[in-house]
């Protein structure tokens, strides 16, 4: 049997929306100009290489994201190492925008969503953009709240120049 998302506003972060209670994330990154740059970062961000350039360990059995796929994603060294799964809500692949959101299943230390998405505008200019929202999903990052947010923004300044 599946596991039940934690949270169930699915989708909202690609509507660029976070529900009562949680923290919004928003943070759009210039990565070029052309099409080739848009194929390339497209071909990154579904092969999972977002979080991998970005020092996030991804365990899947899918090395291709896809509506439907687990993943247990991870950051640290070592024992201090912390992770949680996650399951692909949605896959977008269109021509001139492509990527998908995931969101956290049950044994991830946040509760929420985010989105990656790669796009590329009617001049050229290809854009990645992270969009998201969460809140503590457990008693521990809740008494580190803090110290979450602040590994929660280091994570994305890395995510934004992965495909740089």
């Amino acid at each position: 049997m599946t596991a039940e998302l934690t949270y169930r506003d699915v989708g909202a972060s690609l509507r660029g929306e976070a529900p009562p209670g949680f923290h919004a994330l928003h943070r759009e990154t210039l990565i070029g100009r052309g099409a080739d740059t848009f194929a390339s970062a497209r071909r990154s961000l579904l092969s999972w290489q977002v979080q991998r350039r970005s020092g996030v360990r991804v365990q899947t059995a899918s090395d291709v994201v896809a509506e439907g796929v687990e993943a247990v994603v991870g950051i640290g060294v070592g024992p201090f190492r912390i992770s949680g799964p996650v399951r692909v809500v949605a896959v977008i692949d269109e021509p001139t925008r492509a990527g998908f959101a995931y969101g956290t299943l049950p044994g991830h230390p946040e509760t929420g969503e985010e989105s990656f998405i790669v796009e590329v505008d009617d001049d050229g200019v290809v854009r990645f953009v992270l969009t998201g929202f969460s809140r503590p999903g457990t008693l521990l990052t809740k008494l580190g709240a803090p110290v979450a947010s602040l590994v929660q923004r280091a994570i994305t300044d890395r995510y934004a120049r992965a495909l740089l």
